[in-house]
């Protein structure tokens, strides 16, 4: 998945993102992906990592279609999306 230019005139938006790992994908790069492919900024809140599964929480901050682009990529990655309160 290629990343798509920055809009200019896209209002920025800010979502709070819990990211599950399931143990298949523990030792895969998914932030490193998920910051190289999508036109958004990361903050880290909190994780727990484990050897065989784990999760992140993030602050996502960005246009509102490349946040769903993201979130619909993560899905397809095999994560668990949710949004905390």
């Amino acid at each position: 998945m290629e990343p798509k230019p920055p809009a200019q005139d896209e209002p920025q938006v800010s979502r709070v993102l819990h990211l599950i790992y399931p143990a298949s994908l523990a030792g895969e790069p998914i932030l490193y992906r998920l910051i190289r492919q999508f036109d958004l900024t990361f903050n880290l809140r909190s994780a727990q990592l484990g050897i065989d599964e784990g999760w992140i929480e993030i602050q996502a901050t960005g246009s509102a279609e490349e946040l769903e682009r993201a979130v619909r990529w993560l899905t397809a990655e095999g994560l668990q999306v949710t949004f905390p309160g």
